[in-house]
């Protein structure tokens, strides 16, 4: 089974809730989310770069999630369809956004033209917080959800540190989600995909 496959097997398995299969036919037919890269030079920064790490962290997150600690002691439930929505549909605000442009390398003594990310972004609304914008376009975010898709980049971000403590604290999706998004980004993934 391919990364595609996978990933609308997953959407489909948990997602059930008002206009989650519109999305996904918005994903299929006016994105480029399964092709698109996860960043211009990081981590998943190749073709189908974004959907690997989306299932890279939905692997992550459920992982965390059903650590005793977190589960009994923490006491910290989350549904199968939050831990998909929030886990596959953190980064849509990376869909429609790089484009690919050449530049001249020189390879051995010989210059080559090579193609390479550039970003294009033509809805600059944040990171989280556009994610969250596209999303409940199509279907209701709970407050957890959003909250948690708004602050999975944690301290990495732009955002006031206290604000970004706060939210983390307030919502336990969001930091499973941070802590799930930084594992697959750190230890899962590089510049080129994982054989």
């Amino acid at each position: 089974m391919n990364n595609k496959e996978k990933f609308i097997e997953i959407y489909k398995a948990c997602v059930t809730r008002e206009g989650g299969e519109t999305f996904l036919e918005y994903l299929t037919e006016k994105t480029d989310f399964f092709t698109a890269p996860a960043s211009t030079r990081f981590h998943g920064s190749y073709e189908g770069g974004l959907l690997e790490h989306s299932l890279n962290v939905y692997e992550c997150l459920c992982d965390f999630v059903k650590r005793p600690r977190f589960r009994d002691k923490y006491g910290f439930t989350f549904s199968e369809e939050s831990l998909a929505i929030v886990a596959l549909l953190h980064d849509v605000c990376k869909t429609n956004f790089y484009k690919t442009e050449m530049r001249n390398v020189k390879k051995n003594g010989v210059w080559e033209s090579v193609p390479y990310y550039t970003i294009d972004d033509t809805l600059p609304y944040g990171h989280g917080e556009k994610s969250v914008y596209i999303v409940s376009g199509f279907m209701k975010l709970t407050r957890e959800e959003a909250f948690a898709i708004r602050y999975h980049m944690g301290f990495s971000g732009p955002e006031d540190a206290n604000q970004v403590g706060r939210a983390l604290e307030m919502f336990p999706l969001a930091f499973a989600l941070c802590v799930a998004d930084m594992e697959a980004s750190y230890y899962m993934e590089g510049i080129e995909p994982k054989k």
